[in-house]
């Protein structure tokens, strides 16, 4: 079965290139406007927008596995299109991502000051190896900060806390224990109210702990793997 890496707010396919070099038969997309094309501007239309290209590409009930905003993404998706996939993935997210007003300022002040801007992004990847956090920080450039803030604010107005326990999907969420971004009781509200679901809290890992700990987040997506039945 394909496993398709759905990013995060202001990121792009590049969040998952442990993963996407990792499994076989996996795709890391860019949603549109990261760079190229037009950022959607709401999560049910980045979830309109995966549907239509994953059906151009021919897969078939793919594993969506989503990061942050990603994980908005699939969440939405598992509910309103269940049918049309295998199982999802939600890693660093939550049912509600309400976004702090600073990071929504500095985009804001970003989009006058794109330098300054680039230069807090440098935080993000602190903990991401040399050569790939370079890679990062040039693609976070090219989308931008206007893009980032539009991002964001579609994950200021997701709210699904009284929906995602309708999801029944084999789920599998994963965190890491130092995520200040999406914390580990996001991820446990998530296996609380998702029947049947997995959850896996890594040790040391904070929001993008999948570039951070590829080996011990792509062991745990393999075990979750191996239990499901084939498509």
């Amino acid at each position: 079965m394909t496993l398709v890496f759905v990013h995060g707010a202001g990121e792009c396919g590049l969040s998952f290139v442990p993963q996407a070099a990792h499994f076989t038969d996996a795709l890391a997309v860019d949603l549109p406007g990261h760079p190229e094309g037009d950022p959607k501007t709401s999560i049910a239309d980045y979830v309109d927008w995966l549907r239509g290209f994953l059906a151009e590409q021919g897969i078939g009930r793919p594993v969506v596995c989503g990061h942050s905003m990603g994980g908005a993404i699939a969440q939405l998706f598992g509910l309103t299109y269940p049918d049309e996939l295998t199982g999802l993935i939600l890693l660093g997210t939550g049912a509600r991502l309400r976004v702090h007003p600073d990071y929504l300022k500095e985009c804001e002040e970003g989009v006058q000051s794109l330098n300054g801007w680039i230069d807090n992004r440098r935080s993000d990847y602190w903990s991401v190896e040399g050569g790939l956090a370079k890679e990062l920080l040039v693609r976070a450039a090219q989308i931008g900060p206007a893009v980032k803030l539009n991002d964001l604010r579609c994950c200021d107005v997701f709210d699904i806390m009284d929906k995602v326990g309708d999801i029944m999907l084999p789920t599998l969420v994963l965190c890491g224990s130092h995520d200040v971004m999406t914390p580990v009781k996001y991820s446990e509200y998530l296996h609380d109210k998702i029947e049947g679901s997995e959850i896996r809290i890594i040790e040391g890992g904070s929001h993008f702990v999948q570039l951070e700990q590829p080996e011990a987040v792509n062991a745990v997506i393999e075990e979750f793997l191996a239990k499901l039945p084939p498509t």
